[in-house]
Parts: structure tokens; sequence; C-alpha cells
């Protein structure tokens, strides 16, 4: 056995080794330094239940909408779902003014919908002109300020009483587009939570000259209009940090700061449709997916045995290696499994297959016209690569469209089998050219008999 085929050979055993560390349950993972990387199995909202929410602009249907303004408002909703735990969240944008967003294994999908769409813009307003007793009344009230507006065009607010009903505009200090952290806090005195902030240096310069020029008066903060706080200002704030404080609970404290620390929408949006899968559905559908492999895997081992004999069991060999080494990937990565996904994972253990059987049918032409085993090894594999490389390029080609497709259009079904071929074709095309050609090889090397027609079927 010459030392490539040795090392081929090694290389087969490092990967298994690290593939099964992969996919064994509760691996421990890996940790390097202070980085860590954890292995997990997600599987999509049609394999264990969940949420699909279809999620559109809030505008009237003739409203321009800034180009990417919808791209940044599905990357705000993505992150703001994963801030809530939702790790397996899938979010696309779906056109010029529609979001989807899955929420697999999700229970409470009202809770999730509700954080997702709110637009939580914060300001900081000055209500300098304001008693204290009379900021205080408008807490929990909603108002209106000049966000967007220079103060100079706005007109002098009055002061409010309780027999004047006015409805003044007070004048935005600065947005929470400064905000650099947000944080949940608890109050060491009150023991009440609260919402800690760290400001960026252009924020920290505004919020440190305003407070500095507005000493024993009040600044109130605001999200969505709405005047969550009124504190009056004893000092100059120059560090660039503060704290809303508010009649907050564990809850709706971490769910606002959700909201801030992922920035506002770009848009509004609604909830235009929804649609809910039972985790009895997925479990169901999961079961029947994993019995229809199994029996397809079955008899595609009983067909390489009985028809490629010698070389059709390295075959099956070099497929359970295939998906193992798969498996390890979308654990890796991770990839979320679903039911197009995993015929995707079909499709290209097909693919796999197809590699070896065009090798076998090279050789065996080639033992036909009188080669020894070595000879019609070579030639096989040289003469049946061409095939096999042209054929996995249009199969990577085509993924890669319906990849783009999907992306473009909202189709995650389309996405998701697509992602799944594309990986499981190049894998496949990894044991086509190593394990398979090392198992070859051994068989090369230590096959003795004469009698081809026996051990390849011919």
């Amino acid at each position: 056995m010459s030392n490539s085929t040795v090392y081929r050979l090694i290389a087969i055993l490092a990967i298994i080794i690290v593939a099964i560390y992969i996919v064994i349950p509760n691996s421990p993972g890996i940790r390097l330094g202070g980085a860590e990387k954890t292995f997990v199995t997600r599987l999509g909202l049609d394999l264990v239940g969940g949420v699909q929410a279809l999620l559109e602009a809030d505008l009237p249907p003739n409203t321009p909408i800034e180009a990417g303004a919808m791209s940044a408002a599905a990357g705000v909703v993505e992150n703001r779902v994963n801030g809530l735990g939702l790790t397996e969240a899938v979010v696309q944008q779906a056109g010029e003014r529609r979001i989807v967003v899955e929420l697999p294994g999700e229970t409470d999908p009202e809770k999730a919908l509700a954080t997702i769409r709110q637009t939580a813009l914060l300001e900081f307003v000055d209500m300098s002109n304001l008693s204290l007793e009379e900021a205080v009344n408008l807490n929990n009230t909603t108002i209106k300020t000049d966000f967007g507006l220079s103060p100079e065009a706005i007109s002098e607010t009055q002061p409010i009483t309780g027999t004047t009903p006015i409805s003044p505009t007070f004048h935005t200090v600065m947005t929470g587009a400064d905000l650099r952290t947000v944080q949940v806090q608890r109050n060491p005195q009150s023991g009440r939570f609260e919402i800690a902030f760290q400001l960026s240096s252009n924020g920290a310069k505004i919020f440190a000259d305003f407070t500095s020029a507005h000493i024993g008066q009040i600044l109130a903060i605001v999200i969505d209009k709405r005047v969550i706080s009124t504190p009056r200002i004893d000092a100059a704030i120059t560090g660039g940090q503060g704290v809303i404080s508010g009649d907050f609970d564990s809850e709706s404290a971490n769910n606002l700061a959700i909201q801030l620390r992922y920035g506002s929408l770009p848009v509004p949006l609604k909830v235009v449709e929804v649609r809910t899968v039972g985790p009895t559905l997925g479990q169901d559908s999961l079961n029947r997916s994993l019995r229809a492999g199994l029996i397809g895997f079955a008899i595609v081992i009983l067909f390489m045995g009985l028809y490629y004999r010698l070389p059709g069991i390295a075959a099956v060999l070099a497929i359970l290696i295939y998906a193992l080494v798969t498996f390890a990937i979308f654990r890796f990565i991770p990839v979320t499994l679903t039911l197009p996904g995993i015929a995707g994972l079909m499709l290209s253990t097909g693919s796999a297959l197809d590699a070896n059987i065009l090798i076998f049918e090279r050789i065996k032409e080639e033992l036909r016209a009188g080669k020894t085993l070595r000879q019609s090894v070579e030639l096989g594999w040289r003469r049946a690569w061409p095939s096999i490389r042209d054929s996995n390029i249009a199969t990577l080609i085509t993924s890669g469209i319906l990849f783009w497709f999907g992306s473009t259009y909202g189709a995650t079904i389309v996405k998701g089998f697509s992602i799944t071929l594309f990986l499981g074709v190049a894998v496949s095309l990894f044991t086509a050219l190593v394990v398979t050609r090392g198992f070859i090889e051994v068989i090369v090397a230590y096959f003795k008999s004469t009698n081809f027609a026996r051990w390849f079927g011919i």
C-alpha cells in the first residue's frame, strides 16, 4: 500500500473521530481561550411545531419605502427574536414590503410578535418649562415631540394646568440612535428593575451640554411617544451613562432593553398572517421522515451489496461516513433542518451514490477488457471523473440559484432545500474522491483473487 493511501486513510480516520465528537448527544463543544462553540441540532417548525408569521409594512400601499429599509427592518427583527432566546428563528424579507418570521418551538407567539413589531423609538425630551408635579402627571401618557424638527421650528410650549387641556409639542434633545450599550439591572436601594445605558461619544457630548445648562429641570424619557419617567436633572451628567427607571418588572424591562439594544424599526410593521404548527403534527412529520430515510437507506445498501459486491460494500461504508460528516456539519454551523431540507439531504445522498456507480461501472468495463485490477481502478477513476465533476458542479450552481430565489422572494422552503443540497453535494464529492478511493486502494493492495465476476459483479 502506497504512502498516499496510508495518509488518506489516516485523514479519513481523523475526520470520523471529529465528526463523532460533534454528533454525540450532549457534546461538550469546543473551548479555545475565551471563545466557545456548542453543537446543536436545529429542527424547523414543520418538524417541532411553532409559529410562522408574515409581517408587512404598516404604511399606505402607495407610500414608497426607502431602498434597504425593509432589509434593515428584517435585520432588526432577527436581532430581536434572537435576543428573546429564539435562536432557531428564521427571518427573511419577502418582496418589497413583507418579512417572513419562523419561530420553531415557540409556545407564546403573541409575546414574541408584540416585541418584534414595536418601533421602540427612544427620545430624551426637554420638559424644562414644566414643574416637577406637572411633569410627573404626564407619566404613562402620550405626548407630541418635535423629533426631526429643529427647536426654532416649534412654537413655544405652554405650561400644563389642570384646567387647560392643551397638547403642547416638546423638544427632543436626543434619540436612542446614540445608544451604545443597554442592559437590565436592579436598583440596589429600591429593588426595582431599571435599564442602564451607555451613550456614544456624540451622544455623551449632547447629554453633557444639555444637563449642564438645565440643572434642576426635567428631562423626560419617552418610548414611542409615551412618557416612561420624568427625572429631574440634579447635576450635570458628563460620563455618557444613564438609567431609565419606571414601573418595570423583569419581563417588561428585558423586552424594552431588547428593543433599544437592537435598534428601532426603520418602518412600522403589522402582522398580516399567522400560521401555527402543533408540536404533535411536527413530531409526526419527523417520525415519518426518519422512517422513510431508514427504509430508503436499507434498500440502497441491499442494492449496492448485491449488484456491485465488494466495491458496493466499500461504497456503503463511504455513504455511512458521508451521513456522519454531513450531520456533523449541520450541527456545527448549525443548519435548521426542515422537511424540504431533509429532502435536499436525501437528494445529495443520491448524488454521492451516483459518483460511486459511475466509478464502479468504469472499473467493470476495464476488467471486462482484460486489464489488471490496478489498471482498471486507475483508468476507472480517470475516465469517470469528468462526468462526476460536471454533474456535481451543475448541481452546486442550481443550489446557488435556488438559494438566491428563496432569499429574494422569501421562499424559506426553497432556501432550506438549497442549503442542505449544496452542503450534501460538497460532502459527497469528498467521500467519492477521498473515502471511497481510499477503500478501493485498500482492496487493490490486499485483494488476490482473480475471480472478478464473483467479487465485482461482472
